[in-house]
């Protein structure tokens, strides 16, 4: 479900907007780190604090986007459903329109996601994970229920938790309507078509159209039956830090009775000075009310 992801999309962006604030306090302790060998394990925490706040931040940016790489399905359906003459601009007016049929018949659903963010490099590993009990009440209201955790304290209070934080804030409809893939904030290509286990999907190359690091480039994957967003491959449209070289988008949706919900997102972001971020969510256990 759109909604879903582009809820997802703001959280991680409200998430960057706190966190890019720490530039100069980063600078700050490089700075002292040379100056001060006697407080070198000090240095090093604090380091460690601020490419993580970089770095793991970016990818919870990115996993926001609605819907995943382009894997290949386990088991493959004929592209029975798709009409050969249909254009990008009445794909994109179809998914619109189907949108915001399903926003409105979605009135409730309750569900599971496991999140999991690592850190790998320079100066150390960090991990963390939680579970969480999801409640969604039409139209705005989502609430989390966090059922256990694990790993770095310090990563489960100042990201994770602010991450769902801010996922409630995002659910307001003027947020999803700066990010939500329309002709206002995205420009269209038709690239193609490509076989799916639910009929057939049309490729969608999209372009931002305005440097928005809340925005996104790359390609979609539009179901051809139910004009819902199957899959995404992408990057941001902008770089969100220095620091960061790249970051790819990886998202799923599946159809849960007559919607699509999220049903795995990751990003990865890779780091300049040689470490990688990763963003992983896994939803699980829908009931639809």
């Amino acid at each position: 479900m759109r909604r879903v992801g582009t809820a997802f999309y703001e959280c991680m962006a409200r998430v960057l907007l706190q966190v890019y604030s720490k530039h100069a306090f980063c600078a700050w302790v490089h700075l002292a780190s040379r100056r001060s060998g006697d407080r070198e394990l000090v240095m090093k925490s604090q380091l460690l604090t601020c490419f993580v706040m970089h770095f793991v931040a970016a990818a919870v940016l990115l996993a926001v986007a609605p819907a995943a790489i382009a894997a290949e399905p386990a088991s493959v359906a004929t592209s029975r459903a798709l009409i050969p003459e249909m254009s990008a601009e009445e794909i994109v007016a179809r998914l619109n329109r189907n949108n915001e049929q399903r926003t409105a018949a979605l009135r409730a659903y309750d569900g599971k996601r496991s999140y999991l963010l690592t850190y790998r490099g320079f100066p150390s590993n960090r991990e963390a994970g939680i579970e969480v009990a999801v409640h969604y009440q039409a139209p705005e209201s989502k609430s989390f229920d966090v059922v256990s955790a694990s790993g770095s304290k310090w990563l489960q209070s100042k990201v994770l938790s602010r991450l769902l934080e801010s996922e409630r804030e995002a659910a307001r409809a003027e947020n999803q309507r700066q990010t939500a893939l329309t002709a206002a904030n995205y420009s269209f290509t038709l690239l193609g078509s490509r076989p799916s286990p639910h009929g057939g999907c049309y490729r969608l190359g999209v372009e931002p159209r305005r440097e928005n690091k809340f925005l996104y480039r790359g390609e979609i994957c539009v179901n051809a039956e139910d004009f819902a967003v199957e899959s995404i491959d992408a990057e941001p449209a902008r770089n969100p830090s220095y620091w960061i070289k790249k970051t790819r988008i990886e998202h799923r949706y599946e159809k849960i009775g007559p919607f699509w919900l999220p049903v795995f997102n990751q990003s990865v972001s890779s780091i300049r000075l040689g470490g990688t971020a990763t963003l992983s969510i896994a939803y699980s256990e829908y009931e639809l009310r």
